[in-house]
């Protein structure tokens, strides 16, 4: 027996993304050097901010999608704070083509969720004292070219 995903003009069905859970992993917020690090101070801080995306299949339509936003403050060599943020979604992808599903978990998926992972790390900067870290829009697509690039060189370099 054959199923036809056509409508009734003939069409496929089109690609869906349903979110069926987003939530918190795992949140860290560390001020270290309180209540020192709150003085004013000449400058700002040097702030490095690494991001970081990985998935998994729970079933062949259900994945999970995990975004981690890593962001450490250095006055120097004192750490002024540092916040990581473990934030993942529960996705429900269906009529997708195979061979674009992976790029769709790894770009669509954490691009829905940085809003939220966002306002989560600013909320956790402000609440620890200083000004709302608002991290700068990613560029997903980008992010995941850079990885399977990346990929590929390490798959080609002898062990």
């Amino acid at each position: 027996m054959t199923t036809d995903n056509s409508g009734t003009d003939g069409a496929q069905t089109a690609p869906t993304l349903n979110v069926l859970a987003q939530y918190v992993k795992d949140l860290s917020f560390e001020n270290p050097n309180a209540p020192a690090s709150l003085a004013p101070r000449e400058g700002g801080p040097q702030l490095a901010i690494n991001v970081n995306v990985n998935a998994q299949p729970l079933s062949a339509t259900d994945f999970e999608t995990v975004l981690t936003l890593q962001a450490k403050a250095m006055h120097g060599t004192e750490v002024v704070f540092n916040v990581e943020l473990v934030y993942a979604g529960i996705f429900r992808i269906q009529n997708v083509p195979e061979q674009h599903l992976h790029p769709f978990v790894f770009i669509e998926c954490p691009r829905f969720l940085f809003p939220f992972a966002r306002q989560i790390v600013a909320d956790a900067t402000r609440n620890g004292a200083f000004p709302p870290l608002m991290i700068d829009p990613i560029d997903f697509a980008q992010l995941y070219q850079q990885n399977v690039l990346q990929s590929q060189q390490q798959a080609a370099q002898p062990n």
